[in-house]
């Protein structure tokens, strides 16, 4: 049992600049991988941290042309 349940619904979500710099390390990396798997880098950009590129990948290495495959696992 919580004894505070306060502390976890009323106390904002902080980031600091390092967690800032992991989330764009994280977000350049799905770019890359997702532009190696034939996705436009501008579209690359716009759904990277929105899917799994696993699931992209999966689709595109059993023949999906990668924009198919992009649509299938939004």
């Amino acid at each position: 049992m919580i004894e505070n349940p306060e502390i976890w619904c009323s106390e904002p979500i902080m980031t600091t600049p390092a967690a800032d710099e992991e989330e764009l390390l994280v977000h350049t990396w799905r770019v890359a991988r997702l532009t190696q798997l034939g996705i436009p880098r501008a579209v690359a950009e716009v759904e990277a941290d929105r899917l799994d590129w696993h699931q992209v990948a999966r689709l595109v290495q059993h023949g999906y042309p990668p924009r198919l495959a992009l649509r299938i696992a939004r």
